[in-house]
């Protein structure tokens, strides 16, 4: 069941990073970011209220947000700047990169989880299980070369390494989401609706200093749809990607993996609506991606 829940997150995932893509599109990013986390925030707080006053109908229905002590808000907190972190640097290159070369970049993230799974978790790979993850890798540097053709210098292109940045920091993330599910046994909502909640503040902090003194700024900014629909979706997302980690038999390292399905909408259909360049080219690498994500699901 957990790889089914699984699916569904990468399904709201790639629907996700299609939208955020138009939503930076001309804008600054912090601002957006802060609007699609608030969105997400906003879709929350219904449960939150609901939870105070009508906690045994909430509870039926699975979607109690559940009183946490402080030391668990301190965990969450963490979360709460990686994360942060991981977005920024990731918006910011959306920004600036094609996001046929983005989303396959991000695709790197089962590589690093892989890695953390089996020296924090102990979870034990098998032989197709190595081959899909390395087939994963190799597609990745496959791209690299077709994004030469588009002017992009993976060597030289500062936004590069703040892609491989955010990936890096967003596996970490996932590797800390099974501590804070299964070890601390949150459930869903109530990781996602404080998770939210202190990200929120950071980026208010953030956005005190680079954007809210500057009237120029807040001028140039183009409100659209798709900041709140990133919000909804991510929420979304996570929640299905939570409740497959409440199985105690899900093994992070297989549902990063599997949650990189994401890529087929990313690059099939978010060449079309961009119009970008080289699409055929990069079906080629996709098709390597799916297949090592084929081999851990076979595996």
């Amino acid at each position: 069941m957990w790889m089914y829940l699984g699916l569904l997150a990468a399904l709201f995932l790639g629907l996700h990073n299609l939208c955020k893509k138009h939503a930076v599109q001309g804008n600054e990013v912090f601002p957006v970011l802060f609007g699609t986390i608030f969105s997400g925030f906003l879709f929350l707080l219904p449960l939150y209220f609901g939870s105070l006053f009508y906690e045994e109908q909430l509870i039926n229905m699975q979607l109690y947000i559940a009183e946490i002590p402080w030391k668990t808000h301190g965990f969450i907190v963490i979360k709460s700047a990686i994360m942060a972190s991981s977005w920024i640097l990731a918006y910011q290159a959306l920004k600036h990169l094609p996001i046929t070369i983005v989303t396959p970049i991000r695709s790197a993230g089962p590589f690093f989880t892989f890695i953390g799974a089996i020296l924090i978790y102990q979870e034990k790979p098998n032989f197709l299980q190595w081959i899909g993850f390395f087939l994963i890798i190799f597609s990745v540097l496959l791209y690299s070369r077709i994004g030469k053709k588009e002017g992009i210098n993976f060597k030289r292109n500062k936004w590069i390494f703040a892609i491989i940045g955010a990936t890096f920091l967003g596996a970490s993330s996932g590797l800390y989401d099974k501590f804070l599910i299964q070890s601390l046994e949150l459930n869903p909502q109530t990781l996602q609706f404080w998770f939210c909640f202190y990200t929120v503040l950071i980026l208010l902090v953030i956005l005190s200093v680079t954007w809210f003194p500057y009237p120029e700024k807040r001028k140039a900014f183009k409100f659209r749809w798709t900041i709140i629909a990133v919000g909804v979706l991510l929420v979304a997302a996570d929640y299905f990607y939570f409740k497959a980690l409440q199985d105690p038999d899900a093994l992070i390292m297989l549902l990063s993996a599997i949650k990189r399905s994401q890529i087929l909408i990313a690059v099939v259909i978010g060449g079309l609506v961009f119009k970008e360049q080289n699409k055929r080219k990069k079906l080629v690498p996709l098709a390597g991606i799916l297949i090592g994500v084929g081999l851990i699901l076979y595996s």
